[in-house]
C-alpha cells in the first residue's frame, strides 16, 4: 500500500448489504494482521433507503473515529443512487480516488454524468449475484473488483472470512462470485 491509511466509503441501499461488505472489509484485514473499522451511517433504516457505510485499514493503529469525508475508495452498489444522491457520492473525492460502480453502462459515461476526475472500474455485480446466489446482493462481488484494482487485502482473507460468515453452502458460492468480479471487473480512464 502507498499510504498507510486508506479510507472507504461504500453507497448502497438498506438490505443490499453495503455495511456487510464494509465489515467483511475489515475482518479480512484484520486476519492479514492490519488494523481495521467498520461502521454505518444511516437515518431510519428501512429497507431500500440510501445508506452509507464506511471503512478504514492501516498498517498501524487508527485514531480517527469519524466518517469518511476523503475517501480513497468509493464502492456504489447500486447504480440509480448514482442519480439519487450524485453529490454524496462524489463528496470529497479527489483524482486519485477510484470508483468502483456496479453497472453495466460504460466507465466514461459516468465520469462524465458525476464530473468525476478520477478512474471508475465497473462490474455488473447484480447480473453475475442473480447468477450466482439467485438474488441480487452485489457486495460481495464489488469486494471482488476492489480487489483487483487495489490488492487492499488479499483474495485468501477474503475468502477465509467469508466462509466464517456464510458457512460452507452460501460461501461458496459468494467465493464463487468474488472470483467471477475478480476477472470480470472493467476499469475507465
Amino acid at each position: 500500500m502507498a499510504k498507510q491509511l486508506l479510507e472507504l466509503r461504500f453507497h448502497g441501499r438498506g438490505g443490499q448489504g453495503a455495511w456487510s461488505a464494509s465489515i467483511l472489509l475489515a475482518r479480512s484485514a484484520i486476519v492479514e494482521g492490519k488494523y481495521a473499522q467498520s461502521f454505518p451511517f444511516f437515518g431510519p433504516e428501512r429497507s431500500g433507503a440510501p445508506v452509507e457505510s464506511f471503512a478504514r485499514i492501516s498498517d498501524g493503529e487508527i485514531e480517527l473515529h469519524s466518517k469518511v469525508y476523503e475517501p480513497d475508495y468509493v464502492l456504489v452498489l447500486d447504480p440509480s443512487l448514482l442519480l439519487q444522491v450524485p453529490d454524496s457520492i462524489i463528496d470529497g473525492v479527489s483524482k486519485e480516488t477510484l470508483l468502483f460502480v456496479n453497472t453495466r453502462e460504460d466507465g466514461a459515461a459516468i465520469t462524465k454524468q458525476l464530473g468525476f476526475k478520477g478512474q471508475v472500474w465497473t462490474i455488473p455485480a447484480t447480473d453475475l449475484a442473480m447468477k450466482v446466489l439467485g438474488r441480487p446482493i452485489s457486495n460481495t462481488a464489488m469486494l471482488g473488483a476492489l480487489i483487483r484494482a487495489t490488492k487492499i487485502i488479499t483474495l485468501d482473507s477474503l475468502f477465509t472470512e467469508v466462509q466464517r460468515q456464510f458457512g460452507e453452502r452460501i460461501g461458496e458460492k459468494n467465493v464463487t462470485l468474488i472470483k467471477q468480479a475478480f476477472d470480470q471487473v472493467e476499469k475507465h480512464g
